[in-house]
């Protein structure tokens, strides 16, 4: 399964991140979200996958959330999507998600998720073998 990897240039987690694919030999695709910024229906999808809602989509670090942050515990999820649609210097990177499993950020442990089965139990094996 091919996973979808939503970037931007200057992002040290997702140039983290799309080493760590490479490294590990994941078919992913690589979006650039100034470049290609995400739909309102993408988003909504996004939105539907996410545990944690505007807290895992959001990036706080941005220097738009303080201008916003006042405002965004009191939009609506619609006014939310509109508002990340035009902003997408606002949305948390980097994202990887397939069409079950959504990530965001960076994390080297939580990334293993999008191995494939195969290769997860291979590396499970290898360091079961290197414990003993």
């Amino acid at each position: 399964m091919t996973v979808n990897l939503l970037t931007t240039p200057s992002c040290t987690s997702c140039r983290k991140a799309k080493k760590w694919l490479v490294d590990h030999k994941v078919d992913f695709v690589e979006r650039n979200l100034f470049a290609n910024p995400l739909s309102e229906t993408e988003l909504k999808e996004i939105f539907m996958l996410s545990e944690g809602g505007t807290d895992d989509v959001i990036s706080t670090r941005s220097y738009l959330y303080d201008q916003y942050k006042p405002q965004i515990h009191s939009m609506t999820i619609g006014e939310v999507i509109s508002l990340l649609a035009a902003h997408p210097e606002l949305i948390r990177r980097p994202i990887l998600m397939d069409s079950k499993r959504i990530e965001f950020g960076y994390n080297e442990d939580e990334i293993r998720c999008f191995m494939p089965r195969g290769t997860r139990k291979c590396e499970l094996e290898k360091m079961v073998r290197r414990a003993l």
